[in-house]
């Protein structure tokens, strides 16, 4: 207990904080002298409170770490829950100032750099690279601040760790005779805390009465992954193979008669998937999913289920667009056909704001904006960069915009306000020679168009013109318009369809500034 009457001790040296009077010549502590490091050369004596100080931290079991500042998972969009650690672009020891980028994560959507927040020094990384699935506001790493020995920082109990540390309190003891414990051995290098098992591993360990003790963990923070109950497995099948129990003969079930394989080998009936045995027929490997591919199955199950899709398709002749696409090639401006899409859409909801819409809590919501969402595909899934207040833009100005969020969008970097609050969405495959389609509503929107690839057709002539009159060449393009039925009903849809075609087919209509 510290000595009473000296609540904050200082040493009576001038100047001599009680934490650096904590510096004691042990070989003199039994004799009590004068024996304050700081001071010894002036014989001034120590205080009592600064000798107990001394002595306590010097001889306590438990050293005083240095407090750290947290680094915790952030929320880097709204829809985030949980984020992986892609690549750490600092390591321990290094300084870091504030916005200085530690850490790469994958979020739902992309790839998104994480900055710091304080100055310091990178002290522990709690989370290493390849680490998945880390919930928001988990503890990813440890600073300190300018100065202090980041080496000696405390590093903080987990709950896990509390929770194996607190004992819990002993049940009712039934009266039964007591059995001799039963000692497995223990895997050395394991510890022995709270096993943390994956689902794969939790069910392959149940199905086979497997104790998961006994199992050698490989994963992050001792997690037993699925390898490691399929090791465990092997090991057990090789020590002690299954024996059968004989049924006796009144009570041996009848095996079910399976149906023979026809002459060409193949089984009619599904044979069953056992775990640990790659290569048998019906086996299967898990295929690990990144969050954008999780998020994309959660969104398009949302909305598919929750939104009345109506559909609604029409051809469109690209033949004005590509005239005019070479008539600007000759000045050296180079636009797509998608480019003259994006415009088309975006004027046209311009022109009927009823369809600018999306759906809240209470009903239909007109957006003020017209933010047009492009189907981008990437190697982790399909996300929608967004072209802002495209009605006032030029198609030279939406080509330039809609390269650098596709280049963006495939190298992961994308910022959150680049692909959130879009108001409608444009999906393009006529590059991939996809004639048409029908795809799924973005929510909250309201619509998405479908766009399909160009084909050249002969057409009867209108009817405008003379009889006898040949065949015209027309390059078609099929649209479908996926629109949510609570919003946009048929009727509303076909005009905004015919709309749209009467935009793009005529380019003078829309502002090519």
């Amino acid at each position: 207990m510290q000595p009473e009457g000296v609540p904050n001790a200082i040493c009576q040296a001038e100047h001599h904080s009680l934490q650096k009077c904590a510096m004691l010549n042990l070989k003199s502590v039994a004799a009590f002298p004068c024996c304050c490091l700081l001071c010894r050369t002036g014989l001034l004596r120590i205080t009592p409170a600064c000798l107990w100080l001394a002595v306590t931290e010097t001889f306590s079991p438990f050293p005083v770490g240095v407090p750290p500042l947290k680094v915790e998972m952030p929320a880097l969009s709204p829809t985030m829950e949980e984020g992986n650690i892609v690549k750490w672009l600092k390591k321990e020891g290094e300084s870091v100032a504030a916005g200085d980028a530690l850490c790469e994560i994958e979020t739902d959507k992309a790839v998104v750099t994480m900055e710091s927040n304080d100055d310091g020094i990178l002290a522990k990384i709690l989370m290493e690279e390849g680490s998945r699935g880390v919930r928001l506001g988990t503890l990813i790493a440890l600073m300190v601040e300018e100065g202090q020995d980041w080496n000696q920082v405390e590093i903080p109990a987990t709950a896990e760790d509390k929770a194996a540390a607190t004992p819990s309190s002993p049940g009712p003891t039934p009266d039964v005779v007591a059995q001799p414990p039963v000692h497995q051995p223990v895997p050395s290098g394991r510890r022995p805390a709270q096993l943390r098992l994956s689902p794969a591993a939790r069910h392959i360990l149940d199905t086979h009465g497997l104790d998961p003790q006994m199992a050698m963990p490989t994963g992050p923070r001792g997690l037993i992954t699925k390898e490691d109950a399929l090791n465990l497995l092997k090991k057990s099948d090789a020590k002690t193979p299954p024996v059968a129990r004989e049924a006796p003969a009144a009570e041996r079930p009848r095996a079910p008669t399976l149906p023979t394989a026809p002459a060409s080998g193949r089984p009619t009936y599904p044979p069953v998937s056992v775990p640990g045995k790659p290569g048998a027929p019906g086996t299967f490997s898990d295929i690990p999913a990144s969050n954008v591919r999780r998020v994309i199955a959660q969104r398009l199950t949302q909305s598919k289920t929750t939104i009345p899709h109506a559909y609604a398709t029409v051809d469109c002749d690209l033949g004005a667009v590509m005239q005019l696409r070479k008539d600007m090639a000759k000045e050296e401006i180079k636009v797509s056909v998608n480019d003259f899409i994006i415009k088309a859409a975006a004027v046209t909801l311009k022109e009927m704001p009823e369809v600018n819409v999306t759906w809240g809590g209470e009903g239909p919501q007109a957006l003020e904006s017209i933010h047009i969402s492009i189907a981008v595909a990437t190697d982790r899934g399909l996300i929608t960069p967004i072209i802002r207040d495209a009605a006032s833009k030029g198609v030279q100005e939406i080509s330039a915009n809609a390269k650098v969020l596709a280049q963006k969008a495939r190298e992961g970097k994308l910022l959150p306000e680049e692909y959130q609050g879009g108001s409608f969405s444009i999906s393009n495959l006529g590059m991939f020679g996809i004639s048409g389609f029908s795809a799924v509503i973005n929510p909250p929107q309201a619509c998405i168009l479908a766009v399909g690839r160009s084909r050249m057709e002969l057409r009867p002539p209108a009817p405008s013109e003379e009889e006898g009159a040949a065949l015209r060449r027309q390059q078609l393009m099929t649209v479908t318009l996926s629109s949510d039925g609570r919003l946009v009903d048929d009727e509303l849809a076909s005009r905004f369809l015919d709309r749209f075609r009467a935009n793009l087919e005529q380019p003078q209509r829309m502002s090519l500034a």
